[in-house]
């Protein structure tokens, strides 16, 4: 999905706690997404229209959606398959069925974390 945000114009930086190659379209940046919530500016990674975690552990549900709300944007993720969100979203269905994406929009969150 990453590569072909990039080969659609958009701008992609992916962050992990351990440094991993990427394709020259991604720009990659070493960060730990629990401190960067823990932070008041999360960082100039994360700014952005929208913030994505593939088979992102219920643990992380939390700090990737408080690092969302810091930077006002939308948060979306998908799970292992088997874990339930850990915060309050929408599920929109995709790939006939295959795969399940957890929403929750900027607006949608609450009162104080907008």
């Amino acid at each position: 999905m990453a590569v072909a945000l990039a080969a659609a114009g958009s701008a992609v930086t992916v962050t992990d706690v351990h440094p991993f190659d990427v394709p020259p379209e991604l720009r990659f940046v070493e960060d730990d997404v629990v401190a960067a919530s823990e932070r008041a500016d999360p960082g100039p990674a994360y700014r952005a229209d929208a913030v994505y975690a593939l088979n992102l552990p219920p643990e992380l549900h939390r700090p990737v959606r408080d690092v969302a709300a810091a930077v006002d944007a939308d948060f979306l993720f998908t799970t292992l398959g088997f874990d339930a969100p850990a915060v309050p979203c929408d599920a929109e269905t995709l790939a006939d069925g295959a795969e399940t994406l957890y929403v929750v929009a900027c607006d949608d969150r609450p009162k104080g974390q907008r």
